[in-house]
Formats: structure tokens, C-alpha cells, sequence
């Protein structure tokens, strides 16, 4: 049977939240029912500026209250800096460090305040001080299936990119649809001429979405040869830093119904994904910033 990666992302849920700050209990608890649902990994938090990002300041006391004893998932931390990863680094629960690199030089600037340059020279540190501290690093290739900044993109300086991250010693690539604008040709073709080409690479895909294109996006990338997934219960969130209104993730409940039926092994247990669905819709409860009928969808079950 086929099997799959699941990485469930709460911290992508919550970060462009603003309207208020989700306790660090209820933050806490939340992520303690995912770890027993059986993802992969969870995208937990991030060591980021307080100011850029004020609903993932309080990561550190977030991560002191997870209970880790009874899952396998793992943790993964955002950081957007060499600060960041060194204070993650400090933490033996965390298990990766993601780093978000552009290859829009807007966007990069726009995220974290860097030219693509000076990013690729942060990376490179990141890649030393997680090696120092037996992490290991998620490179997310952020407008990996287009640009709407006016920055020159085409699937040739995706490769291009792909081809220095992999010689930097980047061993996990998450290809991210930032802004949800990738199509499912653009994704077959990313994925079927990328993954054979770098056997010691993992790819992932980061899709952003609106309700009506989930189903093209996963089934391309997974006919592809994609086996990691990053999703959001309900499609909650999206990246604050991108250049309009939030795209959605991609719903978990979405991507479990899509592999159940494919009959792909997603290790999820149905019963415990079920009950943290409901928990989420306690979370994420300000119907005004957290469903737009843009971004999403009706709710749909595992079997």
C-alpha cells in the first residue's frame, strides 16, 4: 500500500490571526490532540519577530506544555533568521527548522527583509546550526509555482533553484503555492521532472487553495510522484505576508478524503482526527477572519 506524508500546520492556521491572541493553553492543548492523531510532523510554531508575527510569540511556552510521549509525529519550527535558529535549536523537542526562501526577490523582502542573496547566505548558516544541533532543515520554495510580484518566473529557474538549495545540502524541498495562483500543469511538471532528477531530495507540496481547486492540485502533485503533504484543518490560514487577501491552505480533511479513496496510507487514526476537527472549530471561531467563503470549503470527513 502507498503511503504518504501528512503535515499538519497550526502555526500557518494561526499566524495571520490579529483580530486576538490565542492563549498559549488553548494553542497548547490543541497541538497535544494533533500529536496523537498520527501526522507526520506538525508545523507547531515559529521563532519569529513578535512584531512581524505577534500570535507566535509565545512558541517557547507553547512547546514546554506538549506532551510528546505517547506520538511519533514530529516537530517542525518556522525561522526566518539565524536568531531564530539558533533559539530553536536550542529546543531537543524540535525536530526541523523550516526556513522560507523565495525566489521572488519582492516576496523575500517582503517576508523577511532580505534580498534573495543575503537569504541564500542565511540558509547556509541555518544548515550549519542545524546540523550542530541533529536537526534537520525544510527549505519552502515560496512562489514555487508562480509570481504575481513581476519578478521573472518560469519552471527552468524553479530548477535552477532547486539545483542550488540541493548542493547547499538542503534534503527536504517544500514547493509552496504562497498565494494559491499554481495550476495542475505546472504542478505535474514541477514534480515529475524534479523528483527524479534528485533522488536524495524530499519534495513536498505546500498548496494553498480555493475550495473548488483542492481536488486538481493534490491529484497532480500526488500522480506526480509527490508523497508529503501540508495541510490545515478547514483550510484555516494563510501566509500574512503575501500580497492580498489570505488563500486558504489546503484542507487536511480534504487531502484524507483524497488519499482514502486513492487507497493510500496516510497513518492517520480516523476516530482521533474527527475529534481534533471539532476542537478546531472551537479554536478558530471568529467566523468574519477565519471562514472566508473564498477560502473554505465544506467540511469533509476521513473514512
Amino acid at each position: 500500500m502507498k503511503k504518504v506524508k501528512i503535515i499538519e500546520c497550526p502555526r500557518d492556521a494561526m499566524q495571520g490571526i490579529k483580530s486576538h491572541f490565542i492563549s498559549t493553553e488553548t494553542k497548547a492543548l490543541y497541538i497535544n490532540e494533533l500529536l496523537n492523531v498520527g501526522f507526520d510532523t506538525i508545523d507547531f510554531g515559529s521563532f519569529v519577530s513578535p512584531k512581524a508575527i505577534p500570535q507566535m510569540r509565545d512558541t517557547a511556552a507553547v512547546l514546554s506544555k506538549l506532551d510528546r510521549s505517547k506520538s511519533e509525529s514530529k516537530l517542525l519550527a518556522i525561522i526566518a533568521n539565524v536568531r531564530g535558529a539558533k533559539e530553536a535549536s536550542q529546543f531537543e523537542e524540535i525536530d526541523y527548522l523550516g526556513y522560507p526562501f523565495s525566489i521572488s526577490e519582492n516576496f523575500q523582502m517582503r517576508n523577511t527583509h532580505k534580498t534573495i542573496e543575503e537569504s541564500l547566505a542565511t540558509l547556509d548558516e541555518i544548515l550549519n546550526i542545524a546540523e550542530n544541533s541533529k536537526k534537520e532543515v525544510v527549505a519552502y520554495l515560496s512562489m514555487g509555482f508562480g509570481n504575481p510580484y513581476g519578478d521573472p518566473w518560469n519552471v527552468d529557474i524553479v530548477g535552477d533553484w532547486t539545483e542550488k538549495l540541493s548542493t547547499m545540502g538542503v534534503k527536504i524541498l517544500s514547493l509552496s503555492d504562497t498565494i494559491g495562483s499554481s495550476t495542475p500543469e505546472v504542478i505535474d511538471y514541477l514534480f515529475s521532472h524534479l523528483i527524479p532528477a534528485y533522488p536524495t531530495v524530499e519534495f513536498g507540496a505546500h498548496l494553498h487553495t480555493t475550495p473548488d481547486l483542492w481536488h486538481e492540485k493534490v491529484n497532480a502533485a500526488f500522480k506526480a510522484g509527490c508523497n508529503r503533504f501540508d495541510g490545515a484543518i478547514k483550510g484555516y490560514g494563510g501566509c500574512p505576508m503575501a500580497k492580498d487577501e489570505l488563500t486558504g491552505n489546503m484542507p487536511t480533511e480534504k487531502l484524507l478524503s483524497y488519499f482514502n479513496t486513492e487507497k493510500v496510507n496516510t497513518t492517520i487514526n480516523p476516530k482521533r482526527f474527527e475529534s481534533v476537527y471539532h476542537k478546531a472549530l472551537e479554536v478558530f471561531k471568529t467566523p468574519k477572519e477565519f471562514q472566508n467563503p473564498k477560502t473554505v470549503g465544506t467540511p469533509a470527513k476521513p473514512k
